[in-house]
């Protein structure tokens, strides 16, 4: 029988899911020019299914409208379904960006960092993930035998990816059972978030085709090492050459970059209800999980909130295109552009407060004595959503960062989220989640 093609135009929301609506591909000319019809409390959707409060209830129509450059389309072969789908903006029906799209949140960053810093930011999202279908045995992270085992599937998303446009780098079993890690080519700008939501429905799609299933919740199981999502970035001006390096500074890091990750850590509390923005994102963000625990800056340090990335010291190989900073304390229950959105808007605080460069850490803060920490300005992360969301509603800053109407939105969905697990058992939890994202 034959299968009518059809395309969706999706949105990334702030529950990190991805959604949108779905029309036969015979009309997408006609879409691409007027899109297609959205409604506001469709924001509030938990990724569970019940709406937080919403304060436009039954009211309103927006239109979801798509980017072009945004489209994936792969045929996955006569047997399996065609993945044709595009990212975009929500709008007002007159055309006027919608005060809570998330993406028009993260073009109002990078606006912002662009109009009073003069600068541009590179970057790009190195996402884990649980894989299903492999088999999950002990010594498999990093393994040659790993990567043979699942080799249908990783080809299947590399080749997938590409087709995408994502220009994937790296593949690999990471440390967790059946645990994998894709990389891929930074962007300028929006379509750094568009790439990671893309990879992430892309790998579904690919893990759907080999008749498993995917996910990139935080904490698949209470006590394993969970999937992060590590936010590399740096720093360009406007005639794209790099600032965040500097050779004659310690580690690199120039006077910008200092003012720039000193907002990031100043910021570092109220930030986590933005990236690591789920109930069991904290079962991560502990030490020794190799993930984020204090609001330091290290060197090479992959326990460090920001860290220092290696660079490739060769001769003739020029190191300041090379310099980049990475956001450890992220997951994928957030929304790639409310994400870098965030970050963008905290580093610049830093640099237009021209905030003290912090001190590089090399060694674990946690052998430091509570002294020494302050000393240096150290403290813990948030331990809960609840006490990341309190350091979000207390820091003044947020409020200049997202329209009023968002920041209602974004707090009442979190906070409805918290309420929906605080009497779920942990392990619960965790499958709910697994299921969920």
């Amino acid at each position: 029988m034959h299968r009518e093609h059809l395309v969706m135009f999706c949105y990334c929301d702030i529950a990190g899911q991805v959604r949108g609506k779905g029309f036969p591909a015979s009309q997408l000319p006609k879409r691409l020019r007027t899109g297609i019809g959205w409604t506001p409390t469709n924001i509030m959707l938990t990724a569970f299914g019940p709406i937080a409060d919403s304060p436009w209830g039954p009211f309103g129509d927006l239109q979801l409208l798509p980017d072009p450059a945004t489209e994936v389309d792969i045929d996955f072969g006569e047997a399996h379904p065609r993945e044709h789908f595009f990212l975009g903006d929500v709008l007002h029906t007159d055309g006027q960006p919608w005060e809570c799209c998330p993406r028009a949140f993260l073009k109002g960053a990078l606006n912002a960092l662009e109009q009073r810093a003069g600068l541009r930011l590179l970057s790009a999202f190195e996402q884990e993930f649980y894989y299903a279908g492999a088999d999950e045995r002990l010594g498999s992270a990093y393994n040659l035998d790993a990567m043979r085992r699942q080799s249908t599937f990783g080809e299947l998303l590399i080749s997938a990816l590409q087709k995408a446009g994502v220009e994937p780098e790296s593949y690999l079993p990471e440390y967790g059972p059946r645990q994998y890690e894709v990389t891929y080519a930074p962007a300028i700008g929006v379509p750094s978030a568009d790439r990671a939501v893309i990879v992430r429905e892309v790998a579904r799609a690919a893990a759907r085709v080999c008749g498993h299933s995917v996910s990139f919740s935080p904490a698949v199981t209470p006590d394993i090492v969970g999937n992060g999502v590590h936010v590399h970035m740096s720093l360009v001006d406007l005639a794209g050459r790099p600032v965040l390096y500097d050779a004659g500074k310690p580690h690199g890091l120039s006077e910008l970059g200092g003012w720039f990750v000193a907002g990031l850590l100043h910021h570092a509390p109220a930030l986590c209800a933005v990236t690591a923005p789920s109930a069991i994102s904290y079962l991560r963000l502990v030490p020794h999980r190799w993930s984020a625990a204090w609001n330091n800056v290290g060197f090479r340090d992959r326990e460090a909130c920001v860290r220092i990335c290696p660079v490739l010291q060769a001769a003739g190989t020029p190191i300041g295109p090379q310099y980049n900073i990475e956001f450890r304390a992220a997951d994928a229950t957030a929304s790639p552009y409310l994400t870098l959105g965030a970050l963008v808007y905290a580093g610049l605080d830093g640099i237009l407060q021209r905030m003290p460069s912090p001190q590089v850490t090399t060694v674990d803060p946690e052998t430091l004595d509570a002294n020494e920490r302050a000393g240096h300005g150290i403290h813990r992360l948030p331990q809960s959503l609840d006490a990341a969301l309190d350091a979000f509603a207390a820091d003044p800053a947020t409020k200049a960062w997202f329209p009023p109407a968002l920041y209602d939105a974004y707090l009442a969905h979190k906070w409805c989220e918290a309420s929906l697990m605080a009497d779920v058992e942990r392990d619960e939890r965790c499958r709910r989640y697994r299921e969920a994202y």
